[in-house]
Parts: structure tokens; C-alpha cells; sequence
């Protein structure tokens, strides 16, 4: 049974129904001929997202994205350490000593799955340092994911994948130029191992483009692209990843004091709670008051796990 059959028949009430409403209304949206921005948070790379995302991106069904600093560089650690990470299925019994002596061996945990630093971080640091070093002694400083996207293309890098070249999504983004947003590059991994190198004065702290300047590329992106498009918003998780993009419209709006359209889609998958008071779990009808969906804007929300959710979402909106 394809997994789009399976969710049609089986997935009637609650959270399972919120999904594939969602799921129908994406795949009726680019059907339409609508597009659609996707917002990425939490640890989706490490969670191996690219399998299903990068098809999704490739069959022109993700038109941009707007995703952690976290998020970005993950995608390329898994791409180059694969198989050097460490599963660790009874993570909820680890001892504070347990997790000292996963450090010590250069482990660095997330949940279940523990990143190895020399075969990633640092792999992938010789790349970038290369490229900072070229962009500040140029003085032409680039976007974070400009970075990103000139490793992913590099044939050398591409020699040591250690997944098949199809299962990241970042290749695949690279290789189709999809517009990147990453707000708050600064709190990743390559955002504290660049610091370090100002500080050594290998280069420039000019040397990558800020989240300001982010914020103006994504406000002039917007405005272009949505003269001729239907723009849809698919969150998974919260914080700055989501928060960041959808704000762009009220700014156009009330900052800029010119016409914008709304985004014509929304969904969110998420575990927060709109109780709690954070923007994270604010349920889609709040945005309305923000000027950032109209009454008659399709949504929705599925409180779940996105590791899970996302996956079936990507193929049933591929027709899998």
C-alpha cells in the first residue's frame, strides 16, 4: 500500500486528521500553482529530514527556506560523518558521567543521537575556513548558506559523502539555488568556530553577511516574488526559524507602508502550546491579528513529533 493510500484510509480523527488535511491542502496549493516557503527548526538535519526533503525540493515543491544555523550545517555534518555517529536508544538512563564521557570522546548529543566532532565539525571546518579566509581578504563577504552551497558543489566534498549525494537537502538547494534564509547564524556551531577565528585575526568578523541583511534580502525576495505567486507558509517547530520569515508581511505592511500579499497557506507542526504564552505554540487565528493571515487563509496545526509528521507530509504531497 503506497503511504498516500495509507493516510487516506486511516487517518480520519485528531492529530492524524490535522495531517493529512495539511497534506491535502499543500499538495492542492502547488498544485494550484501556488509556492511554498518552509520554515525548519529543532534538529531536522540530524534527523535526517534531507531523505524525504531534498525530493521535495528537487521536484520543485519547496520554493525557499528559512532554517536555523543548526539546521544548515547539519545537514552537511551527516552528509560526512554518517558513519561515524553514535545511536544511543537509552538516552533517557544516561548519568551526568555517562554524558561527561561522551564529550570526552568527542561526542555531542542530540537526544538520541550523538554528533562526532573531529569527523564532522572539523571536516567540514577545513572547507569552510577557506572560504572565509577568501571572503575577507576580498572583502566580499557572503550569506552563511552562500558558504554552504559552494561545499555542497565542490567535487571534493562530494568525494567523501558518506550518505548517496540524493539524500541531502542541502545538495539539492545548492543545486537549484533555492533561496535561503537563516536568521541568527551566530548560534551554530560554524557561527562560534568563526568568532574564534576573528579573534585569532584570521579574518574579518565582515567576512559573512548578518541577520539584518538577511531580513532585507527576504523583504525584497517577498516583495518580487509574490507579484506573481501564491506564497505558503509550512512551520515545523518554532523559534527564530518561523518567527523570522512570516513577520515579513506586517513589516511591509506597517514599516514599509506598502501593499503585500498574506501568505495564502499555513501550517505548523509543533509540540508547544499557545497556554504557555510563547509565539512558538500561538495557534494560526493570533497571526491574524499581526497582519500575517487573512480569515479565509487555509490552516493548520499538528501537534506532534516532526521527525514523524514532516516524512509522511513530503510523500504524500509527492504522490508517494
Amino acid at each position: 500500500m503506497s503511504i498516500t493510500k495509507f493516510i487516506d484510509q486511516n487517518y480520519h480523527h485528531f492529530n492524524a486528521a490535522s495531517l493529512k488535511d495539511a497534506a491535502q491542502g499543500y499538495k492542492k496549493h502547488v498544485e494550484g500553482g501556488g509556492k511554498m516557503f518552509m520554515t525548519l527548526a529543532g534538529a531536522m538535519s540530524t534527523a535526517e529530514l534531507g531523505i524525504s526533503l531534498a525530493e521535495m525540493i528537487r521536484q520543485d515543491k519547496v520554493h525557499a527556506i528559512c532554517c536555523t544555523g543548526a539546521n544548515l550545517e547539519e545537514d552537511l555534518f551527516n552528509a560526512v560523518a554518517h558513519n561515524h555517529y553514535k545511536r544511543i536508544p537509552n538516552y533517557r538512563d544516561l548519568t551526568p558521567q555517562d554524558e561527561l564521557e561522551l564529550v570526552k570522546h568527542h561526542f555531542n548529543r542530540v537526544t538520541d543521537t550523538c554528533i562526532p566532532e573531529e569527523e564532522a565539525m572539523r571536516r567540514l571546518e577545513n572547507f569552510i575556513v577557506p572560504l572565509w579566509k577568501a571572503a575577507s581578504d576580498n572583502k566580499k563577504p557572503m550569506f552563511p548558506h552562500e558558504f554552504m552551497y559552494k561545499i555542497a558543489l565542490n567535487p571534493e566534498f562530494q568525494k567523501v559523502l558518506q550518505i548517496p549525494k540524493e539524500n541531502s537537502w542541502i545538495i539539492a538547494a545548492a543545486e537549484k539555488n533555492l533561496p535561503i534564509f537563516v536568521p541568527g547564524w551566530e548560534d551554530s556551531t560554524f557561527g562560534n568556530f568563526f568568532i574564534g577565528h576573528t579573534f585569532k585575526n584570521n579574518f574579518d568578523v565582515h567576512a559573512v553577511r548578518s541577520g539584518l541583511e538577511y531580513m532585507r534580502e527576504l523583504v525584497q525576495w517577498y516583495k518580487k516574488y509574490t507579484t506573481k505567486n501564491d506564497l505558503g507558509f509550512f512551520q515545523i517547530g518554532g523559534g527564530i526559524a518561523g518567527d523570522f520569515p512570516i513577520c515579513v508581511v506586517p513589516l511591509i505592511h506597517q514599516d514599509l507602508e506598502e501593499d503585500a500579499k498574506l501568505w495564502t497557506y499555513f501550517c505548523q507542526i509543533t509540540d508547544a502550546q499557545e497556554s504557555y504564552g510563547g509565539y512558538s505554540g500561538a495557534l494560526p487565528n493570533e497571526k491574524i491579528t499581526w497582519g500575517k493571515l487573512d480569515v479565509g487563509t487555509p490552516k493548520y496545526v499538528i501537534h506532534s513529533d516532526a521527525t514523524i509528521v514532516a516524512p509522511l507530509i513530503f510523500n504524500y504531497v509527492l504522490g508517494r
